[in-house]
């Protein structure tokens, strides 16, 4: 069965193309390593909830946007091999320190496909 890794994140707008140029070198790295596919959105209309929504998840704020990501893969434990390799990728050295965003404002997880149609 395939398996999704989630992520969303507050972007500053200034910082589209930064991203885009971080999201596209680590979507190859990933990608190299067993990954199907890798999604970036970056938010066109994400209205305020009532009670919650993605804004307020990643406590976003004027000026950034929010990108709502996914990457496939076809089990968990072909993700959780290539997580594992990926981050020993010298192509990801550094990252980390360059990331065009707060990336402990980034929400994340693992999930299992309920519906593909």
């Amino acid at each position: 069965m395939k398996y999704v890794d989630g992520f969303v994140v507050a972007v500053p707008a200034a910082n589209k193309q930064q991203y885009l140029e971080m999201a596209t070198r680590a979507a190859q790295v990933f990608k190299d390593y067993g990954a199907t596919r890798v999604v970036e959105c970056w938010g066109d209309d994400v209205p305020d909830g009532k009670l919650t929504d993605f804004r307020g998840a990643v406590k976003a704020v004027d000026g950034e946007i929010v990108v709502f990501s996914w990457i496939e893969y076809p089990s968990r434990e072909v993700r959780d091999r290539v997580n594992q390799e990926a981050m020993k990728d010298p192509r990801l050295a550094g990252m980390e320190k360059q990331m065009p965003f707060d990336g402990k404002r980034m929400i994340f997880g693992g999930f299992v496909p309920l519906l593909d149609t």
